[in-house]
């Protein structure tokens, strides 16, 4: 009697789940893959929902990952519209729509939920945050007829929001609790770069200020804020930071903490069961902590260390952090993360069409590179990180000195 080939079930239908479909099916996966997602669409791009989706001159359709004949052609069985309510690790079952379905292998791509502030008037019919496909669709139908929006929190999607909203001609506020925009991620040379980008844009731009209260008034809304302020919106869209979605993890009984804890190989504290993406915490052997990282890059790297996991070679994942954000026309990169900088050494002039960077260092180790409208400060900090590269602080901040250069004589340093 033979085995019954390997049943692998992906619950969650984004990013790492797309990768992982695709790693599995070129690495020649023997047995079974069904995905298991809770929108209608096949997986998407979701930086686009900010951006893109919501220009008025785009027709607003999703934009497919792999069509959908990669997935006939690579034997994957999808199941859209369908949320997994709990996982039956004793019998390795999940549950959804009143079914159960077998895994020998399964795997969590359950993403991150939005959080909403605890602010009165936060669950207003007219108070959006923007998560989905169907989130952009609806923001974007109500702008046509808006005249006055205002987003809570200056945050990277915040931010992207306010951008794509001021394509429509519409007046837009933005809060942000903190004293600066991007305040977690980037320093204050580089927040104030894009506060006056947004402002010169025609955003109102609010730093140390909240909401208070959201009230609705007449066919929209009131948002007090903690100035005591009153300000009318047609509509307000939420962008306060996002949590990890890991309550089907931690109701059965996986380890929680900030997310899904995982490996290096991103199991789970059950073997059988793998998590990745935004919604997993992993120590990364770079910066020698725990992380739970938000991006794209980081959902898709993941995803290819599952897959080989599961093909039978493992490889602890070490990728270098990477995200990215485009506002109006200017793209903001970021290689590495900069938590716990010791210093911070600018390249250029933030001023509006010229490409500066901020390159951040632990000691004489260079850790993470901001780079706005600068695609080789990234590319050159992408590379050097990883190998702890040691470039020179004054050849870097003068900008005479070529990118490539720097590389060269920091390259194994």
């Amino acid at each position: 009697m033979t085995d019954s080939p390997p049943r692998c079930v992906i619950v969650g239908a984004g990013h790492a789940a797309a990768q992982l479909c695709a790693s599995l099916h070129e690495g020649g996966w023997p047995g079974s893959v069904t995905l298991i997602g809770e929108e209608d669409h096949a997986p998407y791009h979701r930086p686009p929902l900010s951006k893109a989706q919501l220009d008025p001159q785009a027709d607003g359709a999703v934009q497919l990952i792999r069509p959908i004949a990669f997935y006939d052609d690579a034997e994957v069985t999808r199941i859209t519209g369908q949320r997994v309510t709990a996982i039956d690790r004793a019998n390795k079952q999940v549950v959804f729509g009143g079914q159960t379905l077998g895994y020998d292998t399964l795997v969590l791509s359950t993403g991150s939920k939005h959080r909403l502030p605890p602010i009165p008037g936060i669950d207003l019919p007219h108070v959006m945050s923007l998560h989905k496909a169907a989130d952009a669709e609806r923001i974007k139908a109500k702008t046509k007829s808006a005249q006055r929006i205002v987003v809570i929190g200056a945050g990277f999607i915040g931010l992207e929001v306010a951008a794509s909203l001021r394509k429509h001609g519409v007046d837009v506020t933005v809060l942000e609790l903190s004293d600066r925009v991007l305040s977690r991620v980037t320093t204050p040379e580089v927040s104030s770069y894009f506060e006056e980008l947004h402002r010169g844009n025609g955003v109102r731009l609010l730093t140390d200020v909240s909401a208070s209260n959201i009230a609705e008034r007449g066919d929209g809304l009131e948002v007090t804020t903690s100035q005591g302020e009153t300000l009318p919106a047609d509509f307000v869209v939420v962008g306060a930071g996002a949590a990890a979605n890991d309550d089907l993890a931690r109701d059965a009984g996986l380890d929680v903490d900030n997310g899904i804890v995982v490996n290096e190989f991103n199991q789970t504290s059950d073997p059988a069961i793998y998590a990745m993406g935004d919604c997993c915490n992993q120590h990364h052997p770079l910066y020698d902590t725990r992380l739970r990282l938000e991006s794209v890059q980081n959902a898709t790297d993941q995803a290819k260390t599952v897959a080989k996991s599961m093909l039978g070679r493992p490889a602890a994942h070490d990728a270098l952090p990477r995200f990215w954000s485009d506002q109006y026309d200017v793209k903001f990169q970021i290689a590495g993360i900069s938590t716990g900088h010791s210093a911070a050494v600018s390249r250029g002039e933030p001023t509006p069409g010229e490409p500066f960077s901020v390159w951040y260092f632990d000691g004489d180790h260079l850790i993470a590179v901001d780079a706005v409208n600068d695609a080789r400060a990234y590319t050159v900090g992408s590379k050097l990180i990883p190998k702890r590269g040691r470039p020179d602080p004054a050849a870097i901040a003068d900008p005479s000195v070529d990118l490539k250069t720097i590389l060269k004589s920091a390259q194994g340093a």
